[in-house]
């Protein structure tokens, strides 16, 4: 059973070497969507707003996987950091039941009522008919996905990040090679971008299954471990709760975009899509810190997980002054790579400008996530973020009436709660490093 020992070594060097590929597997995730959206994109506007309503719902699934991902890698990190082999194979178990169960139940309530929830934001018929087609699709490609994330995080905990990358970049090279195809060439439009995306994930996780073997090697991948299933959704579900009401402050927020019509949707969407060059980014480093603090709590070395923290926010310090550079100087290049109507265009421009200021604050905030991740204590960052994405409801409300900023308005109200969230949740974890927080 291999483990790369995080207890020991430079601390700036590990981090890079755990963070990149992770950050690497990242980019390959949005290469996905932006693949699709691409591609898409050559349908027209319509296509994308479908996408992109579809998409708030797969994103759901992602935020309830989660509760399982999460705290599956917060439990492993530890028992591996305290080099407890058996239990880390019983928690690996607890897991994989656990993500079986939970994506079956996604599933099932999705494709039944795929029509009443796209039909939530009033669009004209054939976007919906589309939105549809591509969200139930997509679901059922979550059976994959599920397990491509859990099996991500497990190889993560035991300080293995290159593998996960090496697999992903099969997935996307697939999904490049198919999207044309089914899109175009088979004339299966946005379905055809929703079973090329499901096909590249099957054969992701039949890769993960084979190759995690040499990782850990569990006799079944059914536990009757009640209570280690219990431990994981503990931990996981702050962490769970805090995404899940996430996508649905996301569809409140889009069903008010809304009224500007399919082109704000599908500007809000691509924006998204280019916003998630600084998530994927910084995500890697979130893991990497995650891993190495887990590991460290486990072993009870307080000085290295204080040092790797100070270490994480140096690094992404430098990471988001380089995206809000690009975001406020550069947004009409990105944009025009996946869309060309000068309507969709210049609300992009403006969502990316005025989303850019927030991104330094958004990246200390998932760095520190999942600094707290790591010790053990999800809840704190995910409170935080519960009230403070949850003003964004009322604040985008009052701040895109026409007396004030109009639609301009929805995108401050997300960028300041950024702000705000980036400064408070460091300032709560240095209190925690102040008072102690290695294991006793």
């Amino acid at each position: 059973m291999k483990k790369i020992d995080l207890t020991r070594g430079d601390i700036k060097k590990i981090l890079l070497s755990l963070a990149f590929p992770i950050m690497g597997s990242s980019f390959l995730q949005m290469i996905y969507g932006l693949v699709d959206m691409f591609w898409v994109g050559k349908i027209g506007s319509n296509a994308v707003a479908a996408v992109g309503t579809a998409s708030f719902f797969i994103n759901l699934g992602y935020a309830i996987n989660s509760m399982v991902v999460m705290g599956a890698g917060i439990k492993i990190s530890h028992v591996i950091g305290a080099k407890d082999t058996e239990n880390t194979k019983e928690y690996i178990k607890a897991s994989c039941t656990l993500n079986f169960l939970m994506v079956i139940s996604f599933i099932v309530p999705v494709v039944i009522f795929s029509k009443n929830l796209v039909q939530f934001f009033n669009l004209e018929n054939d976007v919906e008919n589309m939105a549809q087609i591509y969200l139930v699709i997509g679901t059922f490609g979550l059976v994959f996905k599920f397990f491509n994330f859990l099996y991500t995080r497990i190889l993560n905990s035991y300080g293995e990040s290159k593998l996960p990358f090496k697999i992903s970049s099969i997935g996307v090279i697939l999904n490049i090679v198919l999207d044309p195809i089914f899109i175009f060439v088979f004339d299966w439009g946005v379905a055809g971008a929703a079973i090329a995306t499901v096909l590249a994930e099957g054969i992701n996780t039949y890769l993960f299954v084979k190759k995690s073997k040499d990782y850990f090697k569990v006799e079944s991948y059914i536990s009757k471990s009640w209570n280690r299933m219990k431990e994981i959704m503990s931990l996981g579900t702050p962490i769970a709760i805090q995404r899940v009401l996430f996508t649905g402050f996301g569809i409140a927020i889009a069903k008010i975009i809304s009224q500007w019509g399919p082109d704000a949707i599908a500007a809000q969407k691509i924006g998204l899509q280019i916003e998630s060059i600084t998530f994927m980014t910084i995500a890697g480093l979130q893991g990497a810190v995650s891993s190495f603090i887990g590991q460290n709590y486990g072993a009870g070395l307080e000085d290295r997980i204080e040092h790797g923290y100070k270490t994480a926010i140096s690094l992404c310090t430098a990471i988001g002054l380089g995206t809000t550079a690009i975001f406020i100087f550069f947004p009409s290049y990105l944009v025009k790579i996946f869309v060309n109507k000068p309507e969709t265009v210049e609300i992009s421009v403006n969502y990316m400008r005025i989303i850019g200021l927030s991104q330094l604050f958004m990246c200390y905030e998932i760095v520190t996530n999942g600094a707290f991740s790591g010790i053990g204590k999800p809840k704190i960052p995910s409170i935080i973020s519960i009230i403070f994405t949850s003003l964004r409801i009322p604040t985008a409300l009052i701040l895109s009436r026409e007396e004030y900023f109009g639609l301009n308005g929805v995108w401050i109200s997300i960028s300041l709660s950024s702000v705000i969230k980036g400064i408070l949740s460091p300032l709560v974890f240095r209190g925690y490093l102040k008072k102690g927080v290695g294991k006793k």
